[in-house]
């Protein structure tokens, strides 16, 4: 009968019955970026069977705005937050305004775990290495690399990773075939980033035969520069991505790539969270935890062997 009449039970006199919100604060830095989207339905697709809600929040790669929507989301009592991080996480008050609210959090692209805060990342400094011996397996040595922005987490580790696939075949990397990002204010000052960095890659006069790009759009950016400089690829210049980034797959050439299983990460961010908010309410302690996703190289079109 209740069904007949369209009648819906009220699940915010539930919640307060409960002392409950049955939903969970969704903070991603910016929802324009092709990385996030994978991520948060992951976190769909694990909060949904528990009948939770994301509240999910699109900072824009700004402070003021992840600041307030932090803000927002503890007012609203959610019983948990998932942060899908970027390099403006170590700006924000986060950390001191989470924990001084008693709130459990889950970080998605950063690893927090020495600071009391479980964390999901893929291994960075592996991806990095599966991408630089794809190009030594394909015969190249005279490669280029652009590097991540300073302030971003993943930089590192990746330049690490392929600096050790380097050194493991004994290949000195040219420095002067080494370009770093600067900062990223939104997805398209990536794609924007490799377009300037290969412009100075082909106006330096240095040989090259692969660009290994710090991610997918950065690569679609040196394929523009490079195609307007006469350059085809894969036949002149092989380039390589990572995160695998549904762009990556549709644009022509399609962009060899290292795999990010984002849309698995955020099932696991998700199961952590529900986990935490249930060991709080039974009022036990949840360790801190890390999960480090194994990435894997995708071959497409845009990589070949040396000629």
């Amino acid at each position: 009968m209740a069904q007949q009449l369209g009648y819906h039970p009220d699940a915010f006199a539930r919640s307060l019955r409960r002392r409950r919100s049955q939903t969970i604060g969704v903070l991603a830095y910016d929802l324009s970026d092709p990385y996030c989207i994978p991520v948060v339905r992951g976190i769909q697709a694990a909060l949904q069977p528990a009948s939770y809600l994301p509240l999910l929040m699109d900072a824009q790669t700004q402070r003021g705005l992840f600041d307030s929507y932090l803000q927002m989301i503890l007012e609203r009592r959610a019983e948990g937050v998932i942060v899908i991080a970027s390099w403006i996480f170590d700006e924000t008050d986060l950390l001191s305004d989470i924990k001084k609210n008693n709130v459990p959090i889950v970080i998605v692209s950063r690893d927090l775990t020495e600071r009391g805060i479980s964390s999901v990342l893929v291994d960075n400094e592996l991806g990095g290495v599966l991408a630089m011996r794809h190009l030594l397996e394909l015969g190249h040595k005279k490669i280029a690399v652009i590097r991540g922005p300073e302030q971003l987490f993943d930089s590192a580790p990746r330049w690490a990773g392929i600096q050790r696939a380097a050194a493991e075949v004994g290949l000195q990397l040219d420095p002067k075939l080494v370009f770093q990002l600067q900062g990223l204010t939104d997805p398209a000052s990536s794609f924007e980033g490799g377009m300037e960095c290969a412009q100075q890659m082909l106006a330096s006069g240095h040989v090259f035969t692969a660009v290994l790009a710090f991610d997918d759009l950065t690569a679609l950016g040196v394929v523009r520069s490079l195609t307007i400089g006469g350059r085809r690829v894969p036949e002149d210049c092989s380039v390589l991505g990572f995160d695998d980034v549904l762009p990556a797959a549709v644009a022509t050439p399609s962009i060899t790539s290292i795999r990010q299983p984002l849309k698995e990460m955020g099932l696991i961010a998700a199961e952590w969270i529900l986990e935490s908010v249930e060991a709080q309410a039974s009022q036990s302690l949840a360790e801190p935890r890390l999960h480090k996703a194994q990435p894997n190289l995708v071959a497409r079109m845009s990589a070949s062997r040396c000629s």
